[in-house]
């Protein structure tokens, strides 16, 4: 009689237990990445973005995993997720990923996110620390497969993602291929904002015209 060992269900539970964020700025500079690359791959629904979100890239293990603070995927679709299980997502891992910085990240903490971002094949890994106003990136070598640092990172402009960074002397800029710069939630909200008040605007003008013509007695519809 042969016994069958039963298989055992593996959990990857889709909380670590820790906040998403420190700080309102540290929360805000993951908003804004987050949300800027939704919207430069907004129309590409093989693109997978993500904002905290765990990440298991050994199957089978739940205790191997890191929730970057925002993390890209090409070659999966977009959709809800309670965490991102690579072996489900046809073993496709996270290609680019983004921290920042906050008063309670550690170097020790950082050098584990590094090695585990390196061990697991992050193509391009960048750090920004809000605070410093500081920059730093990494970038996949294809020959030793290593992440090895981005000399100069003014003006460098990701391989995969296409976005250009400019560090000013008050903040970090981040453009897309089209010059369109990151915008914060606020300045989101205020631009929806004028962007209203333009159209409203315009359609008033267009009332106030068409009206003029009917006091002429010329039929608005009419005129080709």
């Amino acid at each position: 009689m042969t016994n069958t060992i039963p298989k055992v269900e593996i959990t990857y539970p889709s909380s670590d237990g820790q906040p998403m964020a420190e700080s309102t700025e540290h929360y805000q500079w993951i908003v804004t990445i987050e949300g800027g690359l939704e919207t430069l791959f907004k129309d590409d629904n093989n693109v997978f973005v993500a904002g905290d979100l765990l990440w298991y890239p050994v199957e089978g293990r739940a205790d191997i995993r890191r929730a970057p603070d925002v993390m890209i995927v090409f070659g999966r679709p977009k959709g809800a997720r309670g965490s991102y299980i690579q072996h489900l997502e046809e073993g496709i891992a996270p290609q680019v990923v983004f921290e920042i910085l906050s008063q309670g990240n550690r170097i020790s903490e950082m050098a584990r996110k590094f090695e585990f971002y390196q061990t697991y094949g992050v193509e391009e890994y960048y750090v920004y620390d809000h605070l410093a106003n500081d920059l730093v990136g990494w970038i996949r070598n294809q020959d030793d497969q290593h992440l090895e640092p981005i000399a100069d990172i003014q003006n460098w402009s990701s391989p995969r993602l296409g976005i250009r960074f400019e560090i000013t002397d008050e903040i970090l800029k981040i453009f897309q291929p089209d010059g369109t710069r990151f915008l914060t939630y606020l300045e989101q909200a205020e631009q929806a904002v004028a962007e209203r008040i333009a159209k409203e605007q315009a359609l008033d003008k267009i009332a106030k015209f068409t009206a003029k013509l009917r006091e002429m007695g010329i039929d608005p519809e009419q005129i080709s």
